[in-house]
């Protein structure tokens, strides 16, 4: 079962920097056990998502792509 996001996160259109850096601007302004729901079509938005998720040791809860559309589940853990 794939958690409920509590919040969502549209990065469609925007390419790097700008999906990572609103990724971490809405994961500050959570609350520990929330679940952010980021959708992206930047190529490279996973892998750096991905990357500030373990940075900031948070959850990567579930990654999908369909085509060239991403969408990404993490989990506040702290």
């Amino acid at each position: 079962m794939k958690a409920k996001p509590d919040k969502f996160l549209d990065c469609l259109g925007l390419f790097c920097p700008e999906p990572v850096f609103k990724t971490r601007l809405e994961l500050d302004e959570m609350k520990v056990g929330e679940v952010l729901e980021v959708v992206a079509n930047d190529p490279a938005a996973v892998e750096d998502i991905s990357a500030l998720v373990k940075n900031l040791e948070q959850e990567l809860l579930d990654v999908s792509i369909e085509g060239n559309l991403a969408k990404i589940l993490i989990k506040k853990v702290r």
